[in-house]
């Protein structure tokens, strides 16, 4: 595993800062890679969960709480990053701008029926393939299509 520091957020406010961590929460199941995807709560398309940084906690740590909040995932992360994919956010306040996801497998050990955001979304489980047409964010379909957790890093 590899050894992440926590981040301090100590005088930055969730605005200023414009990287989030997203989660790749998958299972194998009979030899086959299965990811799990959950819809937006605005406009119900399909992501990855994902939110900001956390303080205190490393972006491995922040992608599993995410994972957690958003579809009930309880589960286990390596703490390698897999890559980036960037998408705009559209925040009431402010307007829309630009962010980047630095996004962490999530090997699934369990889905919670009870979890903060249960009701407000749908989460299903797909192939890679499947997971990478339905996304929107061209970059996201890549790590979708080529991640394989049975590989060697």
């Amino acid at each position: 595993m590899i050894k992440q520091l926590p981040i301090s957020l100590s005088g930055a406010g969730k605005r200023d800062v414009r990287t989030q961590f997203a989660a790749l929460c998958y299972r194998v199941r009979k030899t086959k890679v299965q990811v799990l995807l959950i819809t937006s709560r605005g406009t119900k398309r399909w992501i990855v969960p994902k939110g900001w940084p956390m303080d205190g906690r490393t972006p491995a740590e922040s992608a599993l709480q995410e994972a957690w909040e958003e579809a009930g995932v309880r589960g286990h992360s390596d703490g390698r990053c897999l890559g980036i994919f960037s998408f705009s956010k559209d925040a009431d306040d402010l307007g829309e701008f630009p962010c980047l996801a630095m996004v962490y497998a999530i090997d699934v050990d369990s889905l919670a029926e009870d979890y903060p955001e249960a009701g407000q979304r749908q989460r299903k489980w797909m192939s890679r393939k499947k997971a990478a047409r339905l996304v929107s964010e061209p970059e996201l379909a890549r790590i979708l299509r080529d991640f394989d957790p049975r590989l060697s890093p």
